[in-house]
């Protein structure tokens, strides 16, 4: 191909605007969320929502449970922990808490599963080991097997103090690092039982009633339904004006009724 001054002029002059477009633009704003894998996908819908309506702006959403989102947050590593815990630890005191929503926690076995509710203390001595078989407590010959969350995990927190209360879980137990892992064990195990956030069941699975009251956000607020906790968004001090609008738009009647159509329990 055969340039001529003309055409390569015209060439350098679009070069150069492209340099110079390139070299004004503004790059963007990030905001870091990290912590609660039950919270992670709400927050990754609503951080969606929320950049489409900022173009500018990326907010960047991951897990890795809720011990992690607080120590993210405490090295400077992320603008947002979230954390799902009935109480928070010592490690918060220094910064900011802002309730975003409440989460009530199912206790969860297989379809085939005859069981269909549990007391407390029954809940308690599974879990921590001294119920080992379905026949126990009125079901089908079976060792139970006990699925529970890995360490650091907030939901596994929250169920330790809610239902264990002191006892430590059994020895025996498995461990999967989020709901849907926990819910596809017990989908395929008809021994097995485990817990997830109330937002998590589908009919793959089953939820027991605890104490006569089924697992359903209306007995949660209720007060009647009582393994539930509150899920935080933790701050450092004095947080970016991009960071307090993305807590301001989760907080928001819109983002609220979001929270609520996805399962979760909104705090207004």
């Amino acid at each position: 191909m055969i340039f001529r001054p003309r055409n390569i002029i015209i060439f350098f002059v679009l070069i150069l605007f492209l340099v110079f477009i390139s070299s004004n633009a503004k790059p963007p704003k990030y905001i870091r969320l990290a912590g609660s894998t039950a919270f992670q996908p709400f927050a990754e819908k609503l951080a969606e929502i929320y950049m489409e309506k900022h173009p500018e702006i990326i907010v960047d959403v991951q897990g890795g449970g809720s011990a992690v989102g607080i120590m993210a947050v405490n090295q400077g590593i992320v603008d947002i922990g979230m954390v799902d815990m009935v109480s928070l630890p010592k490690e918060t005191l220094s910064l900011e808490s802002v309730t975003v929503a409440r989460d009530g926690i199912a206790v969860i076995v297989h379809n085939s599963n005859k069981i269909n509710n549990l007391t407390s203390q029954q809940l308690k001595n599974i879990f921590s080991g001294e119920i080992k078989n379905w026949k126990e407590i009125g079901g089908i010959t079976g060792s139970i097997r006990v699925i529970s969350r890995e360490e650091g995990s907030g939901t596994r927190k929250s169920f330790d103090q809610l239902v264990l209360a002191g006892k430590r879980l059994t020895s025996e137990a498995m461990f999967q690092d989020s709901n849907g892992t926990i819910r596809e064990a017990i989908k395929r195990d008809p021994n097995a039982i485990g817990y997830i956030s109330i937002g998590f069941l589908n009919p793959e699975i089953k939820a027991l009633s605890i104490d006569g009251f089924a697992a359903n956000n209306e007995n949660v607020k209720a007060g009647k339904y009582k393994i539930a906790r509150p899920i935080y968004f933790i701050l450092k001090p004095d947080p970016s004006l991009n960071t307090r609008d993305f807590v301001n738009f989760i907080l928001s009647d819109a983002s609220q009724q979001i929270l609520a159509d996805d399962g979760l329990i909104p705090i207004k």
